[in-house]
């Protein structure tokens, strides 16, 4: 009876029509093995990929705390706010450390497949193209919060410098949303660059320039009515002033507008992503 049975099965594993695919659902055996790897890619490097930029974050954070922040120097958030300016500028190099590792991280996995010739290993698993973008964007993700973790204990303990979360979820929200900001990008880089120099490109050119020009170590308050507009047009401000809302309590951005516009950002993105991965442009021969 169990013979004929476990017959019955192969036939109809044989027999299934063609191009119907055989698993259905999500294969979250295979999604979780593939975060698993990815995380472990750069965690087996931790000190380059977690500790190193916290460190490079603690002396932005010391050289302009000393060049700026001395005689009791504030900065003007809100009408009537004034933040003490180590305290202003702690949350954006927080999350400014957040989204820089996360482009570094879903800009390297397909991009050195392609360069040393094993890319069929992302392609060849039985994974959709929403799995695959899934697990590569979720450990640039996971990347992101640790490096933005180990920075904030840190912080915790330097001297004259206050990162008590007020609202954390603003602090989740916009960290989330940044980090996924930078993944989708870093993965449209991965599928478009063919070396290392044109990834270089993106970042030094692009998001380099976006996140120092982002609020950072500014109120956009104090710029004038061109430049200002100019910063509302960058999303890296949003994600900035969002996250520093919620150590703060006070905000120079629209919060509502500056998070669903993020949400809209990151599903545009993403979509984009899944087209170009579906069609295999640049990846598939």
């Amino acid at each position: 009876m169990n013979q004929a049975a476990d017959g019955d099965s192969a036939a109809l594993w044989i027999q299934r029509p063609p191009g119907k695919p055989v698993l259905t659902g999500i294969n979250w055996g295979g999604l979780r093995t593939l975060y698993i790897k990815e995380v472990r890619r750069f965690f087996k490097v931790q000190l380059q990929t977690v500790w190193a930029p916290a460190i490079t974050t603690l002396l932005y954070l010391a050289i302009f705390t000393v060049a700026l922040g001395r005689a009791g120097r504030t900065v003007a958030v809100e009408p009537g706010v004034d933040i003490p300016f180590a305290n202003f500028i702690a949350p954006g190099l927080i999350v400014m450390a957040m989204v820089q590792n996360a482009f570094a991280n879903a800009s390297f996995s397909l991009l050195v497949g392609k360069i040393q010739g094993n890319i069929v290993d992302y392609l060849m698993p039985p994974l959709s193209t929403g799995e695959l973008i899934a697990a590569l964007v979720g450990a640039a993700v996971t990347r992101a919060f640790l490096v933005g973790f180990a920075v904030w204990l840190v912080m915790l303990l330097w001297p004259g410098v206050s990162v008590e979360l007020r609202r954390p979820e603003l602090v989740l929200w916009f960290g989330l949303m940044g980090s996924l900001l930078l993944a989708f990008l870093g993965l449209l880089t991965s599928i478009w660059a063919d070396k290392f120099d044109h990834a270089a490109a993106v970042t030094n050119f692009v998001v380099t320039p976006l996140s120092l020009l982002s609020g950072t170590f500014y109120s956009v308050r104090q710029l004038s009515p061109t430049f200002r507009a100019v910063s509302h047009a960058n999303p890296f401000f949003y994600v900035i002033s969002g996250f520093r809302a919620g150590f703060l309590g006070a905000s120079d951005s629209p919060l509502l507008i500056g998070g669903i516009g993020l949400l809209v950002v990151n599903i545009l993105l993403c979509s984009v992503c899944y087209a170009l991965l579906k069609r295999g442009w640049k990846i598939k021969s």
